[in-house]
């Protein structure tokens, strides 16, 4: 079977029966089996994939007006998204054999336009991370170089569009989750502003930080997997009011625009020569394409990493507080009482990564720290959306290195949680504002690995911030 890059071109072979979709089914979970080595998925759901291609199948044959607009559409989610009567564990021994007791909205509107999913990915424990690497279930590696992170939370979503496992992959994002890993594996991967997509049936993280995000090859099919899985939803408050653009028809660019761009990160001490050429080969571009593109004063660069990781850790050590041992999950067997129950269960069942941010939040929390942390961090929080904002007001985009380095190897920012703390510089931005971001690959790094950059735009700006990056991926020399 031929890859596809996009789902147009997987329904037109199927449409001309080239390929059917139990056949597209047996073709991923073959790729699966293949990449096996680079530990991409947690739990493969095969049996059930397949029974469900046949389905569809004859749900096609009989009327092909019935089937639903992601008809064709095989895809994985990350490992902290609920999926019904399915195993979710955050990639954690704390919820070791949880089953889900519902769907997220995100998946059952994924299913209810007849997409497939393949199975789910492994990721940092409770999406904390930026390598892949701190996950119960062990590293993914980067399909480009095995030797390498894929990035993460979202590294095993990222691994397994760029391995070819699946079509589509949802991820979620707090800081760069699903962009990081997308620039670091070339692929594409899209956060829409916060509220855009339900968070009911996401594990919990940063509760206003996290969102639900997008993977594939190409920017249409996120466009229409953005227009499908957004909107509002009853049981997620923060969700945006109003109704849902149709993306996938707003894809025909209008320019020229306005780029802005940090001369701040593109000239950052922590980024490399190599992302630092892309991005000014980007600018130049840019420019020739008859685009304004003008660097702009950001005074906050070098303040988000230290204020995100203050808030984050904060609503962590909250949410994660509901891992006890006593309601669901791993219970600790060598206890003799209820309060070591909570303590061993606890501490057998986290990683090191998520007790060090618990510790962090619970800290940063505490009497006679709040103000001088937590309540410090807000306000900085709330100083970089109003300059962020006043950057919108004159500009349609920010350009911005979506990671200070290509991938790195496997271990190497384990003994440095600093280190693995600040590869997220130029992707929280977006987060602490809320605003939708994409990465996109733009070559490959001297040494052979995939480049990513990133645009983000104003709230609410998907169609716009879409249509630009599909004129972008479509004529950009690579």
């Amino acid at each position: 079977m031929p890859r596809f890059s996009t789902l147009s071109q997987l329904q037109q072979a199927i449409q001309h029966g080239e390929i059917t979709l139990v056949e597209v089914v047996d073709y991923y979970l073959e790729k699966i089996y293949e990449n096996q080595a680079l530990n991409i998925y947690v739990e493969v759901f095969a049996e059930e994939a397949l029974a469900k291609a046949a389905e569809l199948e004859q749900k096609y044959r009989e009327n092909p007006e019935q089937v639903g607009r992601l008809f064709g559409a095989v895809v994985s989610i990350k490992d902290v998204i609920c999926y019904q009567g399915h195993t979710v564990t955050g990639g954690s021994k704390i919820l070791e054999g949880f089953q889900s007791l519902f769907s997220a909205t995100a998946v059952e509107r994924l299913l209810a336009e007849d997409a497939i999913i393949i199975g789910r990915t492994n990721c940092d424990e409770f999406a904390m991370g930026s390598t892949n690497e701190t996950s119960y279930y062990g590293p993914v590696r980067n399909a480009a170089d095995p030797t390498k992170v894929p990035g993460g939370s979202s590294g095993g979503s990222a691994v397994s569009v760029q391995a070819d496992t699946c079509l589509l992959a949802l991820g979620s994002d707090t800081g760069g989750s699903v962009r990081q890993p997308a620039a670091l594996c070339g692929v594409i991967g899209m956060k829409p502003t916060y509220g855009r997509i339900s968070r009911h049936g996401l594990l919990a993280y940063g509760s206003s930080f996290d969102q639900i995000g997008i993977l594939a090859n190409s920017v249409e099919d996120i466009a229409l997997t953005l227009e499908i899985i957004a909107g509002k939803d009853d049981f997620d408050g923060t969700t945006t009011q109003g109704d849902v653009p149709a993306y996938s028809q707003l894809l025909d660019f209008k320019g020229p625009v306005k780029v802005a761009y940090f001369d701040t990160a593109v000239n950052h001490p922590s980024i490399d020569p190599g992302i630092q050429a892309h991005c000014l080969r980007m600018i130049e571009w840019l420019k020739a394409q008859g685009h304004t593109v003008e660097p702009v004063q950001f005074d906050y660069l070098d303040y988000i990493i230290p204020a995100y990781y203050v808030l984050t850790t904060a609503e962590a050590s909250s949410n994660l507080s509901r891992y006890d041992g006593i309601r669901f999950g791993y219970r600790s067997p060598n206890t003799k009482s209820l309060e070591e129950t909570y303590k061993k269960s606890r501490s057998e069942g986290f990683g090191t990564e998520v007790k060090r941010r618990i510790m962090l939040g619970a800290f940063v929390l505490s009497s006679g720290y709040y103000d001088a942390y937590y309540t410090k961090a807000q306000k900085v929080r709330r100083l970089i959306a109003e300059q962020t904002e006043a950057i919108f007001a004159a500009y349609d985009f920010l350009l911005m290195p979506a990671a200070p380095t290509p991938a790195w190897n496997l271990g190497e920012s384990l003994e440095d949680p600093v280190a693995m703390y600040l590869a997220d510089i130029f992707t929280v931005q977006a987060n602490m504002v809320g605003i939708p971001g994409i990465a996109f690959p733009v070559g490959t790094h001297e040494s052979g690995l995939p480049v990513g950059l990133q645009l983000m735009a104003g709230k609410l700006k998907e169609a716009e911030l879409l249509a630009f990056s599909k004129q972008i991926v479509q004529t950009y020399p690579k």
